[in-house]
């Protein structure tokens, strides 16, 4: 199989994490956004000779580029790839008996080969089809969404995943438009979008589409139940005295985060790592603008 080059997601915050994350020999850790193995190649590195890596990744095409590379490190022997949903953890650790699971860590950027390579949508600044799911066979795409959901839906979508200002006004237009020509890419929403807002939001620092295009992309995935079921299920399988380590991206991801694992420790499970969340210094950001919004959490299960 002929692997393209793909550009991959930068690590981010990596020297804080793997020092969160503390792997030491033979120990197993679970990367549940296992990407270009930015993370996942350091803990193997520190989890020599014998501890293993579940990767999780839902793109193949990405997968198959970090077996690639594990496999010229000659760690082939030592990871475990899985293509499927990071929500899948407690089933696949059972069916693979992988473990003891000594840490997770999970970094919730998309890659930048999916913003520019992969063609499905997720980049407003490119014409594409209006897809955005991660999966490529999945059924379910933002064109469904924009084209079939009714007002009341596309405004409850924008407004709690996006944090949309506009969401009625921009559910209101793509109504409208709709019922002239479907529609089918990225630059047709994105002009309903601009015809949707004051001419002097048009042109501020944000492009105006960011927030409709982050609130499809995360209803296309399902991103926010997939990650609250990760970290259920992620902090069940995890042995006594293991870490879990979250990079988030934006408020809507940290803020379950953050609750999620002020309920453990108030149950006695868990001690916070983190007391705030840790955000990439000026040298990461000047190298990966897109760290710029990234908040590392961390947490270890403890023993009742």
């Amino acid at each position: 199989m002929k692997i393209e080059k793909l550009v991959l997601h930068i690590p981010v915050l990596k020297k804080e994490v793997l020092e969160l994350l503390d792997p030491r020999p033979d120990e197993n850790f679970v990367d549940a956004t296992v990407n270009g193995g930015g993370y996942a190649m350091s803990i193997l590195e520190k989890t020599a000779p014998n501890g293993k890596i579940l990767a999780f990744d839902l793109d193949e095409k990405v997968l198959e580029k970090f077996k690639e590379k594990a496999r010229t490190e000659g760690l082939e022997e030592r990871i475990v790839p899985i293509p499927e949903n990071f929500a899948e953890i407690q089933g696949v650790v059972g069916e693979k008996s992988f473990g003891p699971v000594d840490g997770i860590v999970a970094d919730l950027g998309f890659s930048s080969w999916q913003i520019e390579k992969s063609g499905r949508g997720f980049s407003f600044l490119r014409d594409e089809p209006l897809l955005m799911n991660f999966n490529e066979s999945s059924s379910k795409t933002a064109e469904q969404i924009v084209n079939e959901a009714s007002e009341e839906e596309i405004i409850k979508i924008l407004r709690e995943y996006g944090e949309e200002r506009f969401a009625p006004s921009i559910a209101r237009h793509l109504v409208g438009a709709r019922k002239i020509k479907k529609i089918q890419t990225t630059f047709e929403l994105v002009e309903v979008i601009k015809k949707s807002m004051p001419f002097r939001f048009q042109r501020g620092k944000i492009h105006p589409a960011t927030r409709t295009f982050q609130a499809l992309r995360i209803a296309v995935n399902d991103e926010l139940g997939n990650l609250k079921k990760l970290l259920a299920d992620g902090f069940e399988v995890l042995s006594d005295g293991g870490r879990f380590a979250i990079v988030s991206f934006h408020s809507l991801e940290d803020r379950i985060v953050k609750n999620f694992f002020r309920e453990k420790k108030a149950e006695g499970q868990g001690e916070i790592l983190t007391k705030k969340p840790i955000t990439p210094g000026e040298a990461e950001i000047s190298e990966n603008p897109r760290s710029r919004s990234a908040k590392l959490r961390a947490i270890k299960k403890i023993q009742n």
